[in-house]
């Protein structure tokens, strides 16, 4: 039997979903000035925060993308000059990503004005206490994603 949500719970889902979506289209203008995409983006920052290499699989896992998406942008990023594609030195069959360069000082110039705009909308828009409910509430939500058997999650 399906438990359909109250009144209260579907405007407290629809509320998150609008500021999600409001939210991201924001950061994704903001990133395009810098001229990068949100995609761009997730990747450089997860290869810059793995020491500017990870093994394509592991970089998928990290950013929550399925292998074809992953190639398909990759190639993107690679004919721009950002990233590098490899095979991995201890794996004939493995493939390895690299930060360009390039792809660092994209990163490097984007990061000041997007970490702006995170402040700027989101941050200091929240009081501690109100930071530290969200903080919980992101944990607990991403424990149960991960917990449940969502096929391409965790």
């Amino acid at each position: 039997m399906t438990r359909w949500l109250s009144e209260q719970e579907q405007a407290t889902w629809q509320s998150f979903i609008r500021m999600r979506q409001r939210l991201d289209a924001a950061l994704a203008t903001g990133l395009a000035q810098d001229g990068l995409s949100m995609s761009d983006y997730e990747v450089l920052v997860a290869l810059s925060a793995a020491g500017g290499q990870l093994r394509a699989k592991e970089l998928g896992a990290e950013i929550c993308w399925d292998k074809s998406r992953l190639s398909k942008h990759l190639s993107r990023m690679s004919t721009r000059g950002l990233i590098d594609r490899c095979q991995a030195a201890d794996d004939a069959r493995g493939r390895e990503v690299r930060l360009t360069d390039a792809g660092r000082r994209a990163l490097e110039t984007a990061a000041p004005n997007h970490v702006e705009l995170v402040r700027r909308l989101f941050i200091d828009e929240l009081t501690e206490t109100e930071a530290e409910a969200v903080r919980s509430l992101a944990d607990k939500v991403v424990v149960e994603v991960e917990r449940t058997d969502v096929p391409g999650i965790g």
